[in-house]
């Protein structure tokens, strides 16, 4: 007896790419786009965002960015109000010292002196453990503060987005300024040392201009 095929439906839309990450599967894919999340023409709705696992932005370019207080890698607590007046990187990445967040991370770390330079503060954040994040700075000499955010409250909070059908925990840096307004916010699962590039010119276009005053170039 013959049977019919059905056919396969995706609930992405064709103009959102479904981001793969490098430390899972990357050999099959030819030229991994870059997504910003400002380019988003429209914004889907909540319900289907669920169901689909798409950018749904909660927070915005311009916006103040939210207080928060999470662990760092020394199992202290640490308020984002610390770090008032100064800019700071906000990196969000899956998971410790894993391939991509490894190489994320010590990406940062090799620039860490011309963001010290420019004033900025870089600060990681995932869901490990603050014990995790201590054997994980330690054993790449990151010098910069980790935080955890247990079971992803902030992300859920944020709107940050699963890749892979919310299988993985989503790569995203905000680039905030010295008065908390977010400047920049990127998103790129593929490159993760495109990051460390993406905020670097940021912060250092916002050191020229001043904090303050920043504007696209």
């Amino acid at each position: 007896m013959a049977t019919t095929q059905m056919p396969i439906f995706s609930p992405f839309p064709s103009s959102v790419s479904c981001l793969v990450p490098s430390c899972i599967s990357s050999s099959s894919i030819a030229s991994p786009s870059l997504l910003r999340l400002t380019s988003l023409n429209r914004r889907p709705t909540k319900d289907f965002f669920q169901s689909s696992h798409l950018l749904l932005l909660r927070i915005s370019e311009g916006d103040v960015l939210p207080s928060f207080s999470l662990k760092d890698q020394e199992g202290r607590i640490v308020s984002s109000s610390s770090f008032k007046g100064k800019p700071i990187v906000l990196y969000f990445y899956p998971a410790d010292d894993t391939p991509g967040c490894t190489r994320e991370a010590c990406a940062f770390r090799d620039a860490h002196m011309r963001f010290k330079d420019s004033g900025a503060e870089v600060i990681g954040i995932s869901s490990d453990s603050f014990q995790s994040h201590k054997a994980f700075a330690e054993k790449h000499r990151l010098p910069f503060t980790l935080l955890t955010d247990y079971g992803n409250k902030l992300r859920k909070e944020w709107g940050i987005a699963a890749d892979m059908f919310g299988m993985l925990p989503g790569r995203q840096t905000y680039i905030i300024d010295k008065k908390g307004v977010v400047r920049l916010i990127f998103n790129n699962q593929f490159q993760p040392e495109r990051h460390v590039y993406e905020a670097l010119k940021t912060v250092e276009q916002m050191n020229v201009r001043g904090f303050g005053e920043f504007k696209k170039l």
